[in-house]
């Protein structure tokens, strides 16, 4: 057995409500630059849909992920050091621009210093990479709230075979929202992709990270990664990918996206696991025994052996103690309400999604039906508009099973918890048909609906005495050393973070920043008179440059006659 430990994400479907605000924040912190415009760590998804990139999901087309041979032997879908090297200068497996979308902008100016006219002007939008005109056919989040579903949803890869289950007349579809970032798993197809070893495992927490200095933009990885959550930094030469905010996590707070998720629907914990198994359940002939196999792999922190020998594999005491807290572990291994997202990849991913139940309880109260009674709602589940088995074709390789089992946890916590809500005797037959005690449910329902932020993000802190380890990381993983041409324009993280910077990433973008805020002269040249940046007003009085010189202390009434006019 060889103890090691895995940052790990739950995310709960029945509360994300698809604001995105998680995929902003993500992209202001770290894909906010030149070579990233099309970049998003974190995107939200309606399913159905072809999701980001377009139709990620076909590994026949980009060959992404794991397949076993004849001989039960594990190898990359796209091929193994012979194919990769035969083909190191084309890689034809990788999605285009036109996948993911062209990113632009809108042509302001013209807004801004047209003449008069009997005709609004109209900005045209322009391509962010090119500059030049670009018509808008497709983005990072075109099927939003099934838009355009008669057309793109009906080729979701996860419709095919259960085509007779899937109704898209918006009358009687479906959509719920898929929050997505990199899965930093267990057995990472993207680090075996990679011909000059550039991405890596972090042995401490096992966060997957690209090493920019080693890396010489094969691309490799891009195909090798099922969830296309690699990508290619067209300014740099380098892949850059989903770093799980290690800065802040090493420091006990969570993840940009968790931090500022509107539904609080992200749980982030630590995660025991034997890594001399891995291999083993990866290697799991039958699809649907993945998930399965995979929680197999899990180790249970109150074990006192485990406990052993996790102290001998060097992880610190409160890191053990915060496995025992760990809301993921509640979820994924207590509960089992926690689903892999498509295992059949074999790269055991490490976030984990409980399925939405929410359109059950809908659709009874529209019959006039008692929609929190137990019976109801366990009979409902067969006849879900949001079919069983295309939740089953993304969380467990098409075993439907799994997903009832937890779809009927979460109604019967309903059920449950409606009875102590409204002052009446709980009944313990309910968790006892699903499997679960009393105290079992109750503490489930808190997770999953009440929990405080301590509950939520279990996180423990790097250790001082590891700093040097970390140093040397960074010593031999330099965030500079990028090519001399574009040293002086953009560094790994953003303008101004390149040669002799060693400044920390979040507090490099903070005076970055503050630098452009500040700032008199704008970025694309002019002068920041006149313009107002109310993000650093504090909401007493009038901003700097709201107002015109002169105006801001003089009323309507006291003002000229023309002046009122204009």
């Amino acid at each position: 057995m060889k103890v090691m430990a895995q940052m790990a994400m739950v995310m709960n479907l029945d509360k994300c409500i698809g604001c995105h605000t998680c995929s902003v924040t993500c992209k202001q912190a770290w894909t906010n630059r030149s070579g990233m415009e099309y970049v998003w760590f974190n995107n939200v998804e309606t399913r159905p849909g072809l999701g980001y990139p377009r139709g990620y999901q076909d590994q026949d087309k980009w060959k992404g992920g794991w397949t076993l041979t004849q001989g039960g032997r594990l190898t990359l879908r796209a091929g193994g050091r012979l194919t990769k090297l035969l083909n190191i200068f084309s890689n034809p497996k990788m999605p285009a621009l036109s996948d993911y979308y062209e990113p632009w902008t809108y042509d302001y100016e013209t807004l801004l210093t047209a003449p008069a006219g009997k005709t609004f002007p109209v900005a045209r939008p322009h391509s962010l990479i090119s500059g030049k005109p670009v018509n808008i056919e497709w983005s990072a989040n075109w099927d939003d709230d099934l838009g355009g579903s008669g057309k793109h949803a009906a080729k979701d890869p996860m419709i095919k075979g259960i085509e007779d289950k899937v109704k898209l007349a918006f009358d009687d579809t479906f959509m719920f929202y898929l929050p997505r970032i990199c899965e930093h798993c267990l057995n990472p197809s993207c680090a075996a992709s990679c011909p000059s070893g550039a991405i890596y495992k972090r042995e401490e927490d096992g966060i997957v990270l690209v090493d920019q200095d080693k890396c010489r933009g094969w691309r490799m990885c891009v195909t090798g990664c099922p969830y296309k959550k690699v990508y290619f930094n067209h300014k740099t030469g380098k892949a850059e990918k989903c770093t799980f905010c290690y800065p802040r996590v090493e420091v006990g707070i969570p993840t940009v996206c968790a931090e500022t998720c509107v539904g609080r629907l992200r749980y982030i914990g630590l995660m025991l696991y034997d890594a001399d198994r891995v291999l083993e359940a990866a290697s799991t002939p039958d699809d649907h025994d993945l998930y399965e196999a995979q929680r197999s792999v899990f180790l249970d922190p109150f074990d006192p052996e485990v406990q052993r020998e996790a102290e001998r594999a060097g992880i610190p005491g409160d890191w053990i103690e915060a496995a025992k807290r760990s809301p993921v572990n509640a979820l994924i291994n207590t509960y089992k309400v926690a689903l892999p997202l498509h295992p059949e990849y074999r790269t055991m991913p490490m976030v984990w999604y409980i399925p939405p139940l929410s359109p059950v309880v809908d659709a009874l109260k529209d019959t006039g039906h008692d929609a929190e009674d137990e019976d109801n709602l366990f009979a409902a589940i067969d006849t879900l508009r949001i079919p069983v088995e295309y939740l089953a074709n993304l969380f467990t390789a098409g075993d439907t099973r799994p997903v009832d089992a937890v779809l009927r946890k979460l109604a019967a916590m309903r059920s449950y918890m409606r009875d102590i809500n409204l002052g009446r005797d709980p009944q313990a037959h309910i968790p006892e048909a699903v499997g679960m005690s009393e105290e079992q449910m109750y503490d489930m329902f808190r997770l999953l609906a009440i929990a405080k932020y301590e509950d939520r993000y279990v996180i423990p802190t790097a250790h001082a005495e590891e700093a040097h380890g970390l140093e040397e990381l960074a010593t031999d993983c330099p965030v500079t050393s990028y090519d001399d041409e574009l040293l002086d324009v953009s560094g790994p993280f953003g303008e101004g973070s390149g040669r002799g910077n060693v400044t920390p990433v979040a507090v490099e973008n903070f005076h970055m920043l503050q630098q452009r805020q500040t700032s008199e002269t704008l970025v694309g040249g002019g002068t920041s008179k006149g313009r107002v940046n109310l993000l650093n007003w504090d909401g007493k009085g009038a901003p700097d440059g709201l107002f015109p010189e002169g105006r801001a202390d003089r009323t309507q009434d006291d003002a000229p006659d023309e002046e009122v006019r204009s």
